[in-house]
């Protein structure tokens, strides 16, 4: 059994990646006050949107002995998702939606906490001590922590980049007890480079490192319950869950390579960006059996088809109309409307006049009838 804090370090790390990470880093169970300071000044500033649950537990998420007071080190824990080919492919190919690359797979969610539920059972017998583990289910901030134990640093899309691994990595957290000795913080490489912020297709950075996630297409398209701002819609092009673009033109992904985990790679069902109009015709059952155990399912039917129809909008083929048109009888008001949004970017004018009239006075909905009438 490891005895010293070094000799325990290196049979943690040891283990961790025998278990199939990618990474390990350790950090002292705290972050700087600056770190506190951006955190409470971005939600000052309502960039994040509506995810209450970022400010519900603001106090813990800026200080991990908030959330556990017996907190000494953090081991922080990466396995890289590296796609295969170029993300950013897929977006000229206009009839097809367009998934973020850690959507492909399955949900790392699950892989991760059960590689961390692993490990955690490894370092019980070798640092018996409490603990406890995370991995994006509780107000953690996983990037400052990765960047104090030096696994990268934030860079200016505010996602982790690792000179090893480029923007590819997931992260998950083991919360210690004891008190290990911390790894050397990594500093920022980003040097002149904004190349992130300058592909961005909806302008979301307001300035280097800072995010407005109400106009980031992964928010819009994820996390965003409602109805998507009109101005917007129209730079989603055909990004239908999540947006890579900034990820993907990061210099310093000529080092990353292709993930190692097969259950990170893309599914049989979306090795190839699927067809908008397979997708838009999804019922909600449909829905759930296509998606089972992806992270897509979590954003539930009615908000994946209002991203596809969206995505048709933009297509400008007229040959998608008729997918639109099917969705106006939609049972959902959010699938309507966009529904509508579509077929006005698409329809011959007489058609869509023709529809208007048909459907206008019996829809109840204020949100569809003002898309009915806008266009």
């Amino acid at each position: 059994m490891a005895t010293s804090p070094h000799d325990l370090k290196a049979a943690i790390r040891d283990a961790a990646l025998r278990l199939g990470f990618d990474a390990v880093g350790f950090a002292r169970a705290e972050l700087a006050a600056e770190t506190r300071a951006h955190l409470a000044n971005y939600l000052a500033q309502g960039f994040h949107g509506d995810m209450g649950w970022l400010e519900a537990r603001a106090q813990q998420r800026g200080d991990p002995r908030e959330l556990w007071p017996e907190a000494k080190t953090v081991v922080v824990l990466a396995m890289n998702y590296g796609p295969e080919h170029d993300p950013l492919e897929s977006l000229d190919a206009r009839d097809r939606g367009t998934v973020s690359v850690y959507a492909r797979g399955r949900d790392y969610h699950d892989l991760i906490k059960s590689r961390l539920k692993a490990l955690a059972r490894q370092i019980e017998t070798i640092a018996p001590g409490e603990l406890k583990l995370f991995v994006d289910t509780a107000p953690v901030m996983e990037k400052p922590l990765a960047q104090r134990a030096g696994l990268g640093w934030q860079g200016k899309h505010t996602n982790l980049i690792s000179r090893a691994h480029g923007s590819w990595l997931f992260l998950g957290e083991i919360y210690l007890s004891l008190d290990l000795p911390a790894d050397e913080t990594e500093t920022d490489h980003c040097g002149q480079c904004q190349a992130c912020l300058d592909i961005c297709p909806t302008r979301a950075f307001v300035k280097p490192y800072v995010l407005d996630a109400r106009r980031c297409i992964s928010y819009l398209t994820i996390e965003h319950k409602g109805h998507i701002d009109a101005e917007l819609r129209p730079l989603m092009g055909n990004r239908i869950y999540g947006c890579d673009d900034c990820l993907a033109v990061c210099p310093w992904n000529k080092f990353a390579h292709e993930a190692r985990e097969n259950a990170l790679k893309p599914r049989g069902d979306l090795a190839s960006p699927p067809l908008l109009s397979d997708l838009a015709a999804l019922d909600d059952a449909a829905f759930r059996k296509m998606f089972s155990g992806s992270p897509v399912k979590r954003t539930g039917r009615d908000r994946f088809v209002r991203n596809v129809l969206i995505a048709i909008g933009n297509s400008g083929d007229a040959l998608l109309a008729p997918s639109a048109e099917a969705r106006l009888n939609d049972a959902s008001p959010l699938v309507r409307a966009m529904a509508v949004w579509a077929l006005g970017r698409l329809a011959v004018k007489s058609r869509f006049a023709q529809l208007r009239t048909q459907y206008l006075a019996r829809e109840a909905d204020a949100d569809v009838q003002r898309e009915w009438q806008a266009n």
